[in-house]
C-alpha cells in the first residue's frame, strides 16, 4: 500500500465512492457509518459497505484519494451502547466526499466546499454541531448522484 497517513474519521464505499467522516470525539461518525450501512439493508440505499471506523489510512494514487482501514481495525465499527462489532468491509476504496462532523464553518447554504487530502481535493459537507447529520448526507448523497 502506498505511503499516506492515518486519520480520526470513519470511511464507508457507498455505491462507487467513500464517504469520509470526520469529526470530534463524541460528534457521531460511527454513528453515522452504522446508519448508512443499515440504510443499504433497507433499500434507501443501493450499496453501502465499510471501509473503517475510527482511523482510516487515506494515500492518494493516480489522482485520486484511497481509504483503506488500518490492519489493527479492519472489520471492525464500534456500536453505541454494544460495544465493538465485526462488519463485512471493503478493503479499500475511492473517496469522493468528506463529511465534517460539528464543522464550525457550517452554512445553511453552502457553496463550493472542498478538502484536500493528500493532495487531492474532494467535495466536503459541512455538518454543523447538534445536526442530524444522516438526512443532510443522503441529500448530499442524491444530489451527486444526479450530477
Amino acid at each position: 500500500m502506498t505511503k499516506g497517513e492515518t486519520i480520526h474519521a470513519s470511511a464507508v464505499l457507498v455505491g462507487e465512492r467513500a464517504v469520509i467522516i470526520r469529526g470530534p470525539s463524541g460528534s457521531g461518525k460511527s454513528r453515522l457509518a452504522a446508519k448508512l450501512l443499515d440504510a443499504a439493508k433497507g433499500g434507501l440505499l443501493p450499496y453501502a459497505r465499510l471501509v473503517a471506523d475510527d482511523r482510516v489510512r487515506i494515500f492518494a494514487a493516480h489522482g485520486r484519494l484511497l481509504v483503506a482501514a488500518p490492519d489493527t481495525i479492519k472489520g471492525m465499527i464500534e456500536v453505541h451502547g454494544l460495544g465493538i462489532r465485526a462488519a463485512e468491509c471493503e478493503p479499500v476504496a475511492v473517496a469522493g466526499l468528506v463529511a465534517d462532523l460539528a464543522a464550525a464553518d457550517a452554512a445553511r447554504m453552502p457553496e463550493n466546499v472542498a478538502a484536500e487530502l493528500c493532495g487531492i481535493t474532494i467535495a466536503r459537507l459541512p455538518v454543523a454541531a447538534g445536526a442530524e447529520a444522516f438526512p443532510i448526507l443522503l441529500a448530499a448523497l442524491a444530489s451527486a448522484a444526479k450530477g
